[in-house]
């Protein structure tokens, strides 16, 4: 009988037990830091990839040896499953959970029903799916060092509380994965299924175009049509790999409903590669236990490469964390400094934000910022608004007949009544509140952007309190802008109900005469009046320019007078 992946005549002490797992220990730290602390520090791991149904679930089993993943008819990976297995010479095998820390799981029906229960607890118990990490160590003297992510299958069809654009969501997922360079690609594919068509393997070139850092599986070799083989596949003939190809047997529906165990399947895999004459030679590159010492080999490899790199990067953020630790100064003991530490960061936050409204921090050549972007809100933004707002554009002269008519009630009128102006002025008046209303907006806004950019370097220290300064100070400004904008809609109501018709800018009455009489009349010229030759006027002849003059403004009077009439009359 076949050892399950067993790691066929490998010596216990191997490189891969001493480096794997010291990666894996660095896994588990960064997976516990928040996203800015561990970005950039991507370790090498194993991502299987697979269409939903193509022996994903199947091939990770066999290189463990044990039943222990979920099992169904539709999709069972539904959040990524970060595998790290452990070599070592003890007989015993458990499984131990990062989110269990101390908790030995020597049940592998156990360890299978909590991958099922974080998985229903995160994505529900109706085939969502969800980004959330479970990590799982599975230790054990029959299996290889090797880390692997297994990623939910490539699905096409939404079932149960899955969107509609399951297929889409999947795909961005596994593509975070596997487009790092640390990551190397288990691109799985059924045999029964067109390798040209395969999904893993088109994500796989989408990250890795020369298919350097790809690894091809090949499974349920067994199901082909008779007379057929993948012994073209397995050679790299139709799509090549650099890391080539393995071939496996996974176990049918059929075997796992009826219990046949992994080591069952193995002993099966190794009889079919040794009897069908298409696979001989081929030894290299068929079975689960290749598959597990290739995985191995190519993980050490990868991880000698990407090393220097990793601990240059480690060491640069040491060097930062450090001096940001040096930064926070000697702990605050007793209550009285903490009070005088508190009342300190309070006078200083409150002279920054005083500072950059009135433009005496550090000034910044790039944007305007502080008290500079309020007065160019004010002067600019706003002003501009208003300028934009025409107040004849949306008043027709028909608007203006049909209001007059409406004024006069069913007497009419003989002269221009005031109500049907006020009516049309308090209109145009209205259209002065969005802008204002948007002006204090955007003066707000402002103000919020001052008030984090003077949360001073020693908040740092104090998260609990920089957040909730950021919070009263928030809420602060906030109270202030309802008022503000109650205000600013009383000023406009209040120009809306008293049209101050006496303002000195105001043109009306006895001024719209005048400036009519000005555009008839031709203006008046300083040159001499001559009646004579040498340049005097008689008596007589003035008399008569002030009674032609007198005439004139008769005449104008009555003409503005008709027309007005005739307009009420219409």
């Amino acid at each position: 009988m076949a050892k399950p992946a067993a790691a066929a005549d490998v010596a216990p002490e191997t490189v891969g037990q001493a480096v794997i797992p010291l990666v894996n220990s660095l896994q588990d730290i960064i997976t516990r830091l928040d996203g800015d602390a561990a970005a950039g520090l991507e370790l090498p791991q194993v991502a299987a990839i697979g269409g939903q149904s193509s022996g994903k679930s199947s091939v990770l089993e066999a290189l463990v040896g044990r039943d222990f993943l979920p099992r169904g008819p539709d999709i069972c990976t539904r959040r990524p499953l970060v595998l790290q297995l452990v070599r070592h010479s003890a007989p015993e095998e458990w499984g131990e959970f990062l989110h269990l820390p101390g908790r030995r799981f020597h049940d592998f029906e156990q360890i299978k029903r909590e991958i099922q229960l974080e998985t229903d607890k995160e994505a529900g118990d109706n085939k969502g799916v969800s980004e959330k990490q479970i990590r799982l160590k599975i230790f054990s003297p029959n299996v290889l060092d090797i880390t692997l992510v297994d990623l939910p299958g490539i699905t096409r069809v939404p079932v149960g509380d899955q969107p509609s654009d399951i297929e889409s969501r999947i795909r961005t997922m596994i593509m975070q994965y596997i487009k790092h360079p640390s990551c190397i690609i288990l691109a799985v594919t059924p045999a029964n299924a067109d390798l040209a068509n395969s999904d893993a393997l088109q994500l796989a070139r989408l990250a890795d175009p020369d298919g350097s850092r790809t690894i091809g599986v090949i499974t349920k070799l067994d199901i082909m049509d008779r007379g057929t083989d993948a012994r073209s596949f397995l050679l790299g003939n139709v799509i090549p790999l650099k890391l080539g190809y393995v071939g496996v047997v996974n176990r049918s529906q059929e075997d796992i409903n009826f219990n046949r165990s992994v080591k069952d399947a193995l002993a099966f895999e190794e009889k079919f590669f040794s009897t069908l004459p298409a696979y001989h030679g081929l030894a290299h590159c068929c079975g689960v236990p290749q598959l597990a010492k290739k995985l191995n080999m190519i993980l050490l490899k990868h991880i000698a490469y990407m090393l220097p790199g990793l601990k240059t990067r480690i060491n640069a953020q040491l060097v930062a964390v450090a001096k940001e630790h040096a930064a926070y100064g000697d702990t605050v003991e007793s209550t009285a400094g903490q009070g005088v530490k508190l009342l300190n960061i309070l006078r200083k936050y409150c002279e920054a934000f005083s500072s950059m409204v009135e433009g005496k921090n550090r000034v910044s050549t790039d944007k305007l910022s502080g008290g500079a972007r309020i007065h160019y809100i004010f002067q600019s933004i706003y002003v501009k608004s208003l300028e934009e707002i025409d107040p004849c554009k949306s008043i027709t002269d028909e608007d203006i007949r049909t209001t007059i008519q409406n004024s006069g009630g069913p007497k009419g009128a003989m002269f221009l009544p005031e109500v049907p102006f006020e009516i049309l002025v308090r209109k145009q008046i209205g259209r002065l509140l969005d802008p204002s209303l948007q002006c204090a907006q955007f003066i707000y806004d402002e103000l919020i952007k001052i008030s984090h950019g003077c949360l001073t370097s020693e908040l740092q220290k104090f998260p609990i309190l920089k957040k909730r300064m950021s919070e009263v100070v928030s809420n602060f400004l906030r109270d202030g802008l309802r008022p503000a904008e109650t205000m600013i809609t009383h000023i406009i109501e209040m120009e809306m109900d008293y049209i101050n018709t006496s303002h000195p800018s105001f043109v009306g009455g006895n001024k719209v005469v005048e400036l009519a009489r000005h555009e008839v009349l031709p203006p008046k010229t300083s040159a001499p009046l001559s009646g004579r030759k040498d340049g005097t006027i008689v008596g007589s002849e003035i008399q008569l320019t002030a009674e032609r003059g007198q005439k004139s403004r008769a005449v104008f009077a009555r003409d503005a007078t008709r027309s007005a009439t005739s307009e009420q009359a219409s």
